[in-house]
């Protein structure tokens, strides 16, 4: 099966193509013979009943300093294409919104990988309050008095914005921490959207597991140890990746969600576990897999294109 993909991401000249995941999906769709087209987020467009999108012919090399080369710009119609992905990092923002409603208007006519529709309606930190017995106590407000309460509730807390990413924003307060107000002040002074606070989880100081999900099932996972004097284990921010078994309470976790998501069109997953409790579902630009091949063989990348295939043959 040869697919035309087109590739929704950041700018490529930028990735690390030894950890980046957008890379790996494409390197993997390159050798089983699939045609790609990479374009940025602001290069979507609807215009007079198509969705368009203007960006290059792509080849990808795992050759550092000379990982890609683009064919001559171009504007395409993307229905024309067998498969989107929806590669493009957060903020999750009106932007993103944006693009997931145009993107929905491919369906039927290509596959858009995650589904659009449910990335938009199910954002990482949202999805998970489906599941209360499986989270952290947790409260999603913008107003003080509620995260007050929810403060002196349950002492020492985590708060970051609610639709932030790669571990930007986040704070540990402990129980006599005095600052609550002014962060309010400083992440309500910057936009109008609600703060996610949650409890504490000492067991992050042994890592934030990676358990990833190719059409709902779990496929492997890896550890994300912070780093020293940190309370975010986010790769982004020196967390320091190591393997790690999948425990009973991961696979029983993994069993609860994976049929939704694979309901809802959500072919590549990542989830977060803390301790015994499922901390984020994330649906827009999960990374890991790089990590994950390197440290057990499990070729994720192929997995997931055969999904893909799958669906589509």
């Amino acid at each position: 099966m040869n697919l035309k993909v087109a590739i929704q991401m950041d700018p490529i000249e930028n990735i690390d193509i030894a950890g980046d995941t957008s890379f790996r999906i494409a390197l993997e769709a390159q050798e089983r013979g699939h045609e790609l087209f990479y374009y940025t987020p602001d290069k979507l467009a609807y215009a007079e009943g198509e969705i368009t999108a203007r960006g290059w012919p792509l080849t990808v090399r795992r050759e550092l300093g000379n990982h890609f080369t683009l064919g001559a710009e171009q504007t395409v119609k993307l229905a024309d294409w067998d498969v989107v992905w929806v590669r493009q990092d957060p903020p999750f923002d009106m932007g993103y919104i944006t693009n997931t409603h145009l993107l929905d208007m491919l369906k039927p006519d290509c596959l858009v990988v995650n589904d659009p529709f449910w990335i938009r309606n199910y954002p990482e930190k949202l999805l998970v309050l489906k599941f209360p017995d499986l989270t952290p106590p947790t409260t999603i407000a913008r107003d003080i008095q509620t995260l007050r309460a929810f403060k002196e509730k349950h002492g020492d807390i985590i708060i970051k914005p609610l639709y932030g990413n790669g571990g930007a924003g986040v704070f540990k307060l402990s129980r006599d921490d005095k600052n609550l107000s002014s962060l309010h002040e400083l992440f309500t002074g910057i936009n109008n959207e609600p703060l996610i606070a949650q409890q504490y989880l000492p067991d992050v100081v042994a890592g934030d597991k990676r358990v990833i999900l190719v059409d709902g099932v779990a496929v492997g996972a890896i550890n994300r140890v912070p780093a020293k004097g940190e309370v975010r284990s986010n790769m982004h921010v020196g967390g320091r990746p190591e393997p790690v078994d999948m425990t009973e309470r991961d696979l029983e976790i993994c069993a609860r969600i994976g049929p939704i998501l694979r309901e809802k069109g959500q072919i590549f997953v990542g989830i977060d576990i803390i301790g015994k409790y499922l901390t984020e579902i994330n649906l827009t630009s999960p990374t890991g897999i790089q990590e994950l091949e390197r440290f057990n063989g499990v070729n994720t990348a192929a997995l997931i294109w055969e999904a893909i295939e799958g669906r589509l043959a």
